[in-house]
């Protein structure tokens, strides 16, 4: 459980809402949520100015989805009360992996 320091620090109470939302968000290929998936590659929040900066990735170049699902991303995370302004940057290096998902992923999936 957070400690009540932890729940004071605006940039930490930031940060845990917005991966709160994105384990709401789901791959559209495979059957979970693109934070535990791996797919989350950097997460920058500053509350003073409710900027969020995402960069992630996808699970293949040629994911029919490529063109749209950051603009998902971007308004989902900022339906957030605190957030402003959300960037999503859309990278391919390093080319995603199943190692890059979380353990609890990889049992969902029965990979473990």
């Amino acid at each position: 459980m957070d400690s009540p320091h932890q729940l004071a620090d605006p940039r930490k109470a930031m940060e845990t809402a917005v991966i709160a939302v994105l384990r709401t968000i789901y791959d559209p290929e495979i059957p979970v949520n693109i934070y535990d998936l791996g797919l989350i590659y950097g997460l920058q929040v500053d509350p003073a100015s409710g900027q969020v900066d995402i960069r992630m990735t996808l699970t293949a170049p040629g994911c029919p989805v490529a063109h749209t699902f950051p603009g998902k991303v971007a308004e989902t995370v900022g339906q957030l009360a605190d957030v402003q302004v959300v960037e999503v940057e859309l990278v391919w290096q390093p080319a995603w992996s199943k190692q890059m998902m979380s353990e609890a992923a990889r049992l969902e999936l029965g990979l473990v």
